[in-house]
């Protein structure tokens, strides 16, 4: 059974920085695309940060230059650097992956961790 466990949300003023990490655990064969969402109440879901199989990586709009996604492979876990961080970016955030395991390639969500940004 693979899981996605983040860690590193909480409360930071605006213009302060956190790192936010999520780990995959269980048998994994390889990962395809992998990436951060995140929720805002009364907003829909949307795309943070991703990265491909290939090493593409795609940033939303606003996070451009503040934020840097990244990956230990040999932790099997994700990164995503969140810098200058502005109150617009207090949401719920999660982690996805899509994962080639012995069943074939499912995706898969982790259970989100809250970032609050005071002003």
């Amino acid at each position: 059974q693979v899981q996605l466990v983040e860690s590193g949300g909480g409360l930071v003023q605006a213009g302060g920085s956190l790192r936010l990490s999520c780990a995959a655990s269980g048998i994994i064969f390889s990962f395809n695309n992998e990436g951060w969402f995140r929720q805002a109440p009364g907003k829909q879901r949307e795309l943070v940060a991703r990265v491909t199989y290939g090493g593409r990586i795609n940033y939303a709009d606003s996070v451009k230059g503040r934020f840097t996604i990244s990956r230990d492979n040999a932790e099997n876990t994700l990164y995503l650097q969140m810098n200058s961080l502005k109150p617009e970016d207090t949401a719920v955030y999660y982690c996805n992956a899509v994962i080639i395991t012995s069943t074939g390639e499912h995706a898969y969500w982790g259970q989100g961790t809250q970032v609050t940004v005071s002003s």
